[in-house]
């Protein structure tokens, strides 16, 4: 769209206020055209392709992109996993793949095992770039639909109280929403994880600079009365490099059915999913569970930013 600001999508620090309400916004009218009898962009992006590279696994993230961009009438290149099935496994580097695909995509979705790789293909690239997730880096797209998700649920994110629990260290999920939070008023986090797990320095710091109130704590249940949204996350056993470090972390943090009813009855409890045992499944019918609707929420912020990078 004219007037859109961003080349590329690579970090949560890239938004603002005002681009955080454009965004959801135009999130609002995607979600809305879904449901209207005769949909208004069903066409918006006809003409359009969308390469989705992923070099780590993914389900919610590249089917919600890929139906995102189908819903709004482009066309798809994709492939399951890039790391095996891309020019990659010759050798190929990320920065000659993305050379490549640009002259094939009008727009790519990238998700990739290291840190900082959205960054360096956006600096070669001459079409936009989304990260889709860089290793333990950032998932900018995830917690735009988190903070879409709280504001759509509680009314507003100014005075959210929120308590991100379980691999704060590798959760970039989690380091993304943290980011965009320091945005608004008053927001309290609670960072709760085992010790091997523990929330990062520089978004402490982060936190800090923009006076972001922010704890640790090591009780869940201490917490759960005070806060308007519970954030679980996976522990993740791909991200460790010590064994015994894995052990010590899994299964510390689990929010059962009898710790949720701790929680008040107008909070809300998340999750960017996939999930192993932090949240069994006795709790999905708790109406205070918000994950899969969340999920679905994905769909309207990636139409949003598909149709805002694309659209002229």
């Amino acid at each position: 769209m004219a007037g859109f600001p961003l080349n590329h999508v690579i970090e949560a620090q890239q938004f603002d206020r005002a681009l955080l309400a454009e965004v959801f916004s135009t999130a609002d009218q995607m979600r809305a055209d879904l449901n209207a009898a005769q949909r208004v962009y069903a066409d918006a992006l006809r003409g359009r392709i969308m390469a989705s590279l992923f070099y780590e696994p993914s389900t919610r993230t590249r089917f919600s992109f890929e139906s995102a961009m189908a819903r709004l009438g482009g066309r798809i290149l994709t492939t399951e996993n890039a790391k095996e099935f891309s020019s990659a496994a010759k050798g190929e580097s990320l920065t000659d793949s993305t050379r490549i695909m640009n002259g094939y995509a009008d727009i790519i979705v990238m998700r990739h095992h290291e840190a900082g790789s959205a960054q360096a293909a956006a600096a070669v690239s001459e079409v936009p770039i989304i990260n889709a997730g860089d290793g333990a880096g950032q998932h900018p797209t995830q917690a735009l639909l988190d903070l879409y998700t709280i504001r759509d649920t509680l009314g507003g994110i100014d005075n959210v109280r929120i308590a991100m629990v379980g691999d704060l260290k590798y959760g970039r999920t989690v380091r993304s929403l943290a980011y965009l939070l320091a945005k608004y008023d008053k927001v309290t986090i609670h960072f709760i994880a085992p010790a091997v797990c523990a929330m990062m320095e520089d978004i402490k710091d982060y936190l800090d600079r923009h006076h972001t109130e922010w704890h640790e704590e090591g009780d869940l249940t201490k917490v759960l009365p005070e806060v308007d949204c519970v954030y679980m996350t996976r522990i993740q056993r791909e991200r460790f490099i010590v064994p015994e470090e894995y052990d010590e972390a899994v299964g510390k943090y689990i929010l059962t059915r009898e710790k949720a009813n701790r929680m008040p009855k107008d909070a809300i409890i998340m999750h960017p999913l996939p999930r192993v045992d932090e949240i069994p499944p006795e709790v999905d019918d708790d109406p205070r569970a918000h994950y899969f609707q969340q999920a679905k929420n994905g769909l309207f912020i990636r139409m949003a930013l598909l149709y805002l990078l694309l659209s002229t």
